[in-house]
């Protein structure tokens, strides 16, 4: 407080800039407000073009209804806007804007340029503001629309500008915004520019499958299905990841309220029980969009609009319940219901409590999260070579295949368990000084004698830290040529992670180059994923890179994070060991430096003393 103590009304400009604290974050802020600006004017085309992660200049072209002279320069001014006229409009927003502060704000930390012609009206206005500071106003000749040009953003605000990321990620923010709004608004036509290369151009008119396929490419839209839903007032529609799909590898879900791009608890919450992750860190992908009437929903509880609240937020989560249940899940191509074990699935609203919702169609078993399959995994075949000389004569060679399904998805009849060994194995190095192999569960533990106790492995794990150390330590990387090459298409998202990761898979045995936009061609793989489902992989190593953030550590830490999905990758096929293989596995693993956790620092064994056994089972 000054040392008066009195109460100044601030000046515009001041007032601006604090408004644009809240509106523009960063240049995806700013495409963000121009975009629903574009949108709630009609237009049916809209042309982006961005430079320098839109440090340099952020432009947004469409062909909507326009504005006159004198609404252009009231446009210009704070709160001044056509979206509401009384408190009560408030209440039922049916815009995507409707606060009026965005155009000012953007203006008063930027150069700004206005270009805009109503279609009835024979000539344009071209306004020109400098950093808050009106400098021209005039006439011209445009098409039909608008055109706001910003430049230099943060140009008189330094500490702003100097908090921005690389060009590289400030540009994948604006793909981000550009995507979530191309993808609400399929009937509408999209491009994007990047630093003079057409990133995107989507037709107008598309439906809703036509703009996925088109934005994420066609693999990710085969693995949808449709899902919808009607409960009340409240209508769910959209597409969400097909069960037995690799949950892991997608991380986006889109959901969008009455056209506009927000979440809630609710939201989050439903989509968390219709919808099991399969692994801890894993969410399926969804596309959704929910509908109802404006007044049941209040979309001004935060300032740049992410977060809305409901008037019955029971409704909005029993339709999302509802959108997942196997009579309402699809199949995309014959549009009949989903067989059992396919289906998403949830137990319809009615036929539960509001606080007892049951959960039906997937299973809700954590996979990759330490514990093994519930049934006996299939077999592998191509070649477990140990990296050190076996400390006994090793026995038949390990049959060895990645399967592109995720272990546990298929359900597989439990076998007996193998034989244990006829003689403990010694170990020079190691946890023990020998053990033997007495069994696999059918749940997938193998079980082990030691010279101290009993040991329960987790053989995903083992395998995980045994390729890690592999991939960590090797000299030279071992690749396998792929018969025939791969083309994987990517979201942009996933693609600009991989692209800026190709010499730490290079290192690890990929040989990868771009093949168009956002599609990679790949020719060859690290040896111990021959085999794999190999969009599977590149996907999943995009998903990691996203998790643990690219900027973080320096190049030891980036090859780390690649080995470490590289090896899980490698360790999610499902395997059925046999005693010989058994024996082997533990044998690699007693060579590894850290035998007892994997690269993520989950358990591989866990060991029960014989003095504990003798304690429990104590009269």
């Amino acid at each position: 407080m000054p040392p008066d103590g009195h109460i100044r009304l601030l000046p515009n400009h001041v007032a601006n800039k604090i408004a644009a604290g809240e509106v523009v974050e960063r240049p995806a802020s700013v495409l963000k407000e121009l975009l629903e600006n574009a949108l709630d004017a009609g237009a049916t085309r809209i042309d982006v073009t961005v430079t320098a992660g839109g440090r340099t200049l952020v432009s947004v072209r469409d062909n909507g209804c326009g504005m006159n002279r004198e609404d252009a320069l009231l446009s210009l001014e704070r709160h001044a806007t056509s979206k509401i006229r009384d408190v009560d409009d408030i209440e039922r927003i049916s815009t995507l804007g409707f606060r009026g502060e965005a155009i000012p704000s953007i203006a008063s930390v930027s150069r700004f340029t206005l270009t805009t012609r109503r279609a009835d009206s024979e000539e344009g206005t071209r306004i020109v503001v400098n950093a808050g500071t009106l400098a021209e106003v005039k006439t011209c000749g445009t098409p039909p629309g608008t055109c706001i040009e910003v430049r230099d953003l943060f140009c008189n605000v330094p500490a702003r500008r100097k908090f921005l990321r690389a060009f590289v990620t400030e540009e994948g923010h604006i793909r981000a915004t550009f995507t979530v709004h191309a993808l609400a608004h399929p009937d509408v036509g999209f491009s994007l520019t990047l630093d003079g290369r057409e990133a995107y151009r989507l037709p107008p008119g598309a439906t809703l499958e036509e703009r996925i396929r088109a934005l994420f490419g066609a693999p990710f839209a085969e693995s949808l299905v449709p899902v919808i839903s009607d409960v009340g007032a409240v209508h769910v529609h959209g597409y969400a990841e097909r069960p037995g799909h690799d949950a892991n590898l997608r991380r986006d879900q889109f959901v969008f309220v009455n056209g506009r791009p927000a979440t809630a608890a609710s939201i989050t919450y439903a989509l968390r029980e219709a919808y099991p992750r399969q692994r801890a860190e894993a969410r399926p992908a969804v596309v959704l969009f929910i509908d109802l009437p404006p007044e049941q929903v209040d979309v001004n509880v935060h300032p740049s609009k992410r977060e809305v609240r409901f008037r019955r937020s029971a409704d909005v989560r029993d339709a999302l319940l509802a959108a997942f249940a196997p009579q309402n899940v699809r199949d995309g191509a014959t549009g009949t219901e989903m067989p059992g074990q396919d289906s998403i699935g949830v137990t319809a609203p009615e036929m539960v409590g509001q606080d007892n919702i049951g959960v039906a169609g997937l299973s809700a078993r954590k996979l990759d999260a330490g514990v093994p399959p519930a049934s006996p995994p299939a077999p592998f075949t191509a070649p477990f070579q140990p990296s050190l000389p076996p400390a006994t004569p090793p026995g038949p060679e390990v049959a060895l295949k990645c399967d592109a399904q995720v272990a546990g998805e298929t359900p597989a009849t439990p076998t007996s368990p193998a034989p244990a060994s006829p003689t403990p194995i010694q170990t020079a190095i190691g946890p023990w000084r020998w053990f033997k192999f007495l069994a696999q569960t059918g749940s997938g533990w193998v079980l082990l004698e030691t010279d101290a106790g009993l040991v329960t492995l987790n053989p995903r794990a083992a395998r995980e830290r045994i390729a890690y150390e592999r991939l960590i330590d090797a000299h030279e990387a071992l690749t396998q040529p792929l018969l025939i090459p791969e083309t994987v298409t990517l979201p942009p998202s996933e693609s600009a992670r991989i692209r800026n990761f190709l010499s730490e898979l290079q290192a690890v045995g990929f040989t990868v180059e771009e093949f168009g936009r956002d599609t990679w061609k790949v020719d060859a793989v690290p040896a111990l994923l021959a085999g794999c489902d190999v969009p599977a992989m590149l996907a999943s190593i995009a998903a990691d890179i996203a998790e643990a953030g690219s900027s973080r550590g320096g190049a030891r830490w980036r090859d780390e994070l690649v080995a470490r999905s590289v090896a899980r990758s490698y360790s999610r096929a499902n395997l059925q060991l046999t005693p010989e293989a058994a024996t082997q596995l533990v044998e690699e693993l007693a060579r590894t430096r850290m035998p007892y956790v994997c690269p993520r620092g989950r358990p591989i064994m866990v060991f029960t003393s014989n003095a504990e056994l003798l304690r429990k089972f104590a009269h």
